[in-house]
């Protein structure tokens, strides 16, 4: 398994902003997504409904704070 690459807060915001990645909260509970939630950013359970419809090429950052 390769190892993961390592990519600045700056670059990720213009990737999600260009639509090149997805930016999932990592948090299941609804509550803790809505006060914790960066700019551009889906919720897990969003992100689950996705699944089936996304590119095995597409990048996707999960996030927890």
């Amino acid at each position: 398994m390769a190892e993961p690459v390592r990519v600045s807060p700056a670059e990720i915001y213009r990737n999600v902003k260009d639509g090149k990645t997805l930016l999932v909260c990592g948090y299941e509970d609804d509550a803790t997504f809505r006060s914790m939630h960066l700019e551009g950013a889906m919720s897990f359970a969003e992100f689950e409904t996705k699944l089936g419809s996304l590119s095995k090429e597409q990048d996707i950052v999960f996030y927890c704070a």
